[in-house]
């Protein structure tokens, strides 16, 4: 897990391979506003 920085200051991140990651915002209830993301 990273955390982001730039425009996605705030969320972080996990690899699913070198193209597809997993982006969410960590809050207290747990991950929100979740979504994969093509990064190539």
């Amino acid at each position: 897990m990273e955390a982001l920085r730039g425009d996605l200051a705030g969320k972080h991140s996990i690899r699913i391979n070198d193209q597809w990651r997993i982006v969410f915002q960590w809050t207290d209830a747990g991950p929100e506003q979740v979504e994969i993301v093509d990064y190539h």
